[in-house]
């Protein structure tokens, strides 16, 4: 490689493990996670931690508006933007994450955190989900995966002229051209009211720190993948290359295909073409974080199952969640924030769908107790 760029291999991975233990290490701290945001409305009318992630989701969308509007950053180089959409595989992969992460009692993000504090239950489900999305990358379930969900498109560009399916482009192609500058602004405008529209949580100093500090961390994804870790020109291949990114694209944090990645990484050790990627580096550096603070608050402390339904239940959610992560393009950080923050009509698929996927597993819940009543 080029001396002018054989440093940022080291450099993109570094800061990507840096901001993840960020990341890990607040998302621990104010116990951020998706699936207690909704189940917390869902059983107990609580919407704090929902508006803790929707106050992420508005400052990862301004942010990443930001980059995008001062040049920084080229969404259309990212995998969420494309004119085709597999609306089908952002349906069924989100329901189907959804449902397991419920099953399993936490997402990717919360799986990688548990981890890190020391619940072996979640260790467990990290094994399944990461066996179960290596499999739906590249081995059994990818058949389904490709033959059958991914065939089925829609066609933005077909349907309106459009060349991105972003909502500022879709806008665009329906005659509002200038919407692609403001529409990140006032979608985060809209959604940051909404958030602070409820007294309790304005006087929830912790919450606002932490949606503000991981919406933030999602930026700085894109700006260390898309920016840093831009190479114009390769010098191998003279081609324009993103480093070290599993997709070959821009990429920002998600957390379901980066642990088959890590999966394969241990397994392949040995083969010199199997490296640590942006992905991987956030994956390690979430458990890193977590780790930290949880022995900094003395909240690290060792968990197993309860009893073999426990068990049952975590291994078919991980694997449920490694299916569905990866059909879906992401998980509720993969869509649900590094998504959601380029306005990708795809993510916005794949995030109601993981929502409705988690309702439909409370239920279930709600009714196996009934049931054995």
């Amino acid at each position: 490689m080029d001396q002018d760029v054989a440093h940022l291999p080291a450099l993109v991975t570094g800061l990507a493990f840096a901001l993840a233990v960020v990341f890990g290490a607040v998302a621990h701290r104010v116990n951020f996670c998706t699936m207690g945001a909704v189940t917390d409305i869902a059983n107990f009318g609580d919407w704090r931690r929902m508006r803790m992630w929707i106050l992420a989701i508005a400052t990862a969308i301004a942010g990443t508006g930001a980059l995008a509007a001062s040049g920084a950053v080229d969404l259309s180089k990212s995998f969420y933007t494309g004119a085709q959409v597999p609306w089908l595989s952002h349906v069924v992969g989100g329901f189907l994450f959804g449902f397991g992460m419920t099953l399993s009692s936490g997402c990717g993000s919360k799986t990688l955190l548990r981890v890190g504090a020391g619940n072996l239950k979640s260790l467990v489900v990290l094994v399944f989900l990461a066996i179960s999305a290596y499999m739906t990358l590249r081995g059994l379930f990818a058949l389904p995966r490709a033959n059958l969900l991914d065939v089925v498109r829609l066609d933005f560009g077909a349907l309106l002229g459009a060349q991105q399916s972003d909502l500022g482009s879709l806008a665009a192609a329906l005659g509002l051209p200038a919407a692609r500058a403001w529409l990140p602004f006032a979608v985060a405008a809209a959604l940051a009211a909404f958030v602070f529209a409820s007294r309790d949580f304005a006087a929830s100093r912790g919450m606002i720190a932490g949606g503000l500090v991981i919406g933030l961390v999602i930026v700085g994804g894109w700006y260390v993948s898309g920016h840093v870790g831009f190479v114009a020109e390769d010098p191998a291949t003279l081609e324009e290359k993103f480093v070290r990114t599993n997709s070959g694209r821009m990429e920002s944090y998600s957390f379901t295909a980066p642990v088959a990645y890590l999966l394969e990484l241990l397994l392949l050790w040995t083969d010199t073409t199997r490296v640590v990627t942006f992905g991987i580096a956030g994956v390690l550096g979430m458990v890193a974080g977590a780790t930290a603070m949880a022995l900094a608050t003395r909240t690290f402390r060792w968990e197993g199952f309860a009893n073999i339904e426990d068990v049952a239940n975590h291994v078919v959610g991980g694997t449920m969640m490694g299916f569905g992560g990866v059909t879906a393009l992401g998980c509720t950080i993969g869509q649900g924030l590094t998504g959601i923050s380029t306005l990708a009509f795809g993510s916005v698929l794949a995030l109601a769908a993981i929502i409705v996927g988690c309702v439909a597993a409370t239920r279930y819940q709600y009714w196996r107790i009934e049931v054995a009543a």
